[in-house]
């Protein structure tokens, strides 16, 4: 796909609503061209994209950030069974029809990654390639994914501790500031642990038994020199109105998800992929992820590049704005 570049422009970010897939999805949206379709994680929103939008607009595309279902403005059905891949997939495709585009490039962080992923899998005549950040594209295993998750006599995963409706929402939403600001600082490539040191404890992000997630957290005194106050604010504003039963309830659907995928078991990602991660990335320290990395070809054979961002951990694309856009668009063009 090859964009007109273009000499100026002059308008920056515009919001705007379209319904999709029974919803009312709120859009950040900024230039003209082809369509650049941005999905965030946990626990963000589009704002995450914030560095991307301007960045592709330049370079003539149509960069479109949503608030991804369960988020910010966008709505947030009650129903955790309406929190499904296939939910969040059919949503994209929502937006592409409301947009008027055919197709699109899709990119995706965190757990918008695994959306990103499955939209290239499942519809590749709407998706024409795919960005993931952070999360590589990790085929369906032979079992139900909790079955895997760890736990010791003090602690679970916390995969396992977000299960329950209503205990990890009133944990993140007693100080949504506090918890912002850990979740920002403590997954960054800043903090002083690393991923290196979580694949030393053979774990990562064990939740204990007893106080919950946030008691064993720090609120830093400082901020990385990525992210300043106002952006934290951004977010705090956000899940102080949303809370983070939305975000929450995409973890409560990873069985379901499983078993809704089982049709597409062995299907491969037949469009151009792209792949870009932080060397300190604490997803690089889950159990079995190296392998998924090396091998990440054989699932995705129009893999172009991996590209490991030393120094960079969770937070790809606010850590490194200027490598994840100028990756992006060299991939861009060259599709």
């Amino acid at each position: 796909m090859v964009a007109k570049e273009r000499d100026s422009y002059s308008s920056g970010p515009t919001h705007r609503f379209v319904e999709t897939n029974g919803i009312r999805m709120h859009l950040v949206e900024q230039g003209e061209g082809p369509l650049v379709l941005l999905c965030h994680g946990f626990p963000e929103s589009s704002y995450s994209w914030r560095h991307q939008l301007s960045a592709l607009a330049a370079a003539g595309f149509r960069a479109v950030a949503p608030d991804m279902r369960g988020y910010g403005n966008t709505d947030r059905p009650e129903p955790i069974d309406q929190y499904t891949l296939l939910h969040l997939v059919g949503d994209m495709i929502g937006v592409l029809d409301a947009l008027d585009y055919e197709t699109a490039v899709i990119a995706g962080h965190d757990w918008g990654a695994p959306v990103a992923w499955h939209a290239a899998l499942l519809r590749p005549d709407r998706f024409r390639a795919v960005i993931g950040l952070s999360v590589p594209f990790i085929p369906r295993r032979p079992d139900y994914p909790s079955k895997s998750y760890p736990q010791t006599d003090d602690a679970v995963f916390y995969q396992s501790y977000f299960q329950s409706p209503g205990v990890a929402e009133a944990d993140l939403e007693h100080d949504v500031r506090f918890t912002t600001r850990a979740f920002l600082y403590d997954g960054s490539g800043d903090a002083p642990h690393s991923a290196i040191r979580s694949k030393q404890a053979g774990h990562v992000f064990m939740v204990p038994r007893q106080g919950g997630m946030m008691a064993n957290w720090v609120n830093p005194t400082a901020l990385p020199p990525w992210l300043t106050e106002a952006d934290v604010e951004v977010y705090v504003d956000q899940f102080k109105r949303t809370g983070y039963r939305g975000g929450l309830n995409w973890y409560r659907n990873i069985d379901r998800n499983w078993e809704l995928m089982a049709p597409f078991a062995g299907l491969k990602i037949t469009v151009p992929a792209l792949l870009i991660a932080g060397d300190r990335d604490v997803v690089l320290a889950f159990s079995g992820m190296d392998y998924v990395i090396a091998n990440l070809s054989q699932s995705v054979p129009k893999l172009q590049k991996t590209l490991i961002l030393p120094g960079c951990g969770h937070w790809t694309q606010q850590e490194r704005p200027q490598e994840v856009n100028e990756a992006m668009l060299e991939f861009l063009r060259q599709i």
